[in-house]
């Protein structure tokens, strides 16, 4: 009950600096042993009947955070103490980068939405992986922790698009050793020119580069490919063809949006030059991002597991997107509006749910 107010509060000040703000308190806190333990007490789901196999990968429960939120793998620990299946890092690309101009992350709060036009800021796979590594060197003295990591990967802007696929492979090997599965990002529209590699054969030379580079290794990663909620049935058609074709692990559906149709932001704000271009993410992404979650299920007759993401705040939402065939279900923006509780509550509905 008192998260609404402190994220009213948290609202009077600019996005992206509550974000660093609040993660850092977050962090101090998990500092301490006694906080740490409360926090995972009030926002951990305790039961065992969500767990699940999918990929391969034993997750403890089906909700996970989506890449954007934790880009550069600084908050693992006190993201899995609010009680995450899995935590997906990045965009990482080959070097660091600083993304695109701020302001670049901005609030509708009347429609439960965030646009963001990032673009690709992280510090870089080398020194991704350096924290990583730290990390898991700190689990062997946690070894019951079950958290999944996912390395969501791209191109830096710089890159052309021909050789995106060399960029990719860089981050692909940086990266292979640190995290448990790996999601190709061709879907951000907050990348000049980067929704181009979702075409057939772009996607394919990436794709076919990758999966060489996995079979080459003692034990190949799961590789899942990220799409966004804009293409066409054409285009959905084409994906999934190529996803049996090279033989991919999962998909991600979906990434943000480049429409503004349905919302109830004055038009004003939503055009105006400082919000702009970018992707829209929330709750209006949700009929959208559940209509190919479901057309991806049935065109792939199920076999091939799909991460759903895209509008989930409740329980009910993660429910139909599991009903519309996803195993997994990912929030970002929905986090944000709901609170550190959202993972707890949304488990608790699917908990109830299996039980009827």
């Amino acid at each position: 009950m008192i998260y609404p107010l402190i994220r009213d509060l948290l609202f009077c000040f600019p996005p992206e600096d509550v974000h660093y703000f609040s993660m850092n308190m977050l962090k101090a806190g998990c500092k301490i042993r006694p906080v740490k333990s409360l926090l995972k007490q009030n926002f951990c789901f305790a039961g065992t009947e969500l767990q699940k196999t999918v990929f391969g990968l034993p997750f403890s429960n089906p909700v996970g955070l989506g890449a954007g939120f934790d880009k550069n793998a600084s908050y693992l620990n006190e993201l899995e103490a609010l009680g995450f299946g899995f935590i997906e890092i990045g965009t990482v690309t080959p070097k660091a980068q600083p993304g695109n101009v701020k302001p670049r992350l901005f609030r509708l709060p009347a429609d439960k939405a965030l646009i963001n036009r990032m673009g690709f800021n992280n510090d870089g796979a080398e020194t991704i992986k350096i924290r990583l590594t730290k990390w898991r060197q700190s689990r062997l003295l946690t070894p019951n922790s079950k958290l999944i990591i996912g390395g969501n990967i791209g191109k830096n802007k710089i890159t052309p698009n021909e050789d995106a696929w060399k960029d990719y492979r860089i981050c692909f090997n940086e990266l292979f050793d640190c995290v448990d599965y790996f999601v190709v990002n061709v879907s951000s529209p907050n990348t000049p020119g980067l929704r181009e590699l979702q075409e057939k054969e772009s996607l394919k030379k990436i794709l076919s580069e990758l999966q060489n580079q996995n079979q080459s290794k003692a034990k190949p990663k799961p590789l899942l490919l990220k799409i966004a909620p804009d293409l066409t049935k054409e285009q959905l058609a084409d994906i999934v063809a190529l996803s049996f074709e090279v033989a991919l692990s999962g998909l991600v559906a979906t990434n943000t949006t480049i429409s503004r149709e349905g919302l109830v932001s004055e038009k004003s704000k939503v055009k105006s030059q400082n919000i702009g271009a970018g992707g829209l993410s929330g709750l209006p992404v949700k009929k959208m991002a559940t209509d190919i979650v479901s057309y991806l299920s049935k065109q792939t007759e199920g076999k091939i597991p799909i991460i759903a993401s895209g509008g989930i705040f409740t329980g009910a939402d993660a429910t139909e997107k599991l009903s519309a065939g996803a195993s997994l279900v990912q929030v970002w923006t929905g986090f944000i509006y709901e609170g550190p509780a959202i993972v707890k509550n949304i488990c608790r509905h699917l908990s109830l749910q299996q039980k009827l």
